[in-house]
């Protein structure tokens, strides 16, 4: 069963649209891990999401980054490639 609510939250995560997403990067900078209520700030911020699924939304975020700074993930890009 928690393998559906890893899928279910990945989902959902997905779920995100460019504008949301952009806002909740912006909400991020603006509400550190030191601000009080930070994550009902950032879902007010971002408008359309509870702050349990903004809070989801950061910890994948931060899966992803961790998974491809490991190497796990190549870049999109072959070294000395231009765009």
């Amino acid at each position: 069963m928690a393998s559906n609510s890893i899928t279910s939250s990945r989902c959902s995560s997905s779920s995100w649209t460019p504008k949301q997403n952009k806002m909740f990067e912006k909400a991020l900078a603006e509400y550190d891990q030191d601000t009080p209520d930070r994550w009902h700030n950032i879902a007010k911020a971002v408008g359309g999401k509870s702050a349990e699924e903004v809070k989801l939304h950061y910890e994948i975020l931060v899966r992803d980054l961790k998974d491809i700074e490991s190497g796990r993930y190549p870049y999109p890009y072959p070294s000395g490639s231009s765009n």
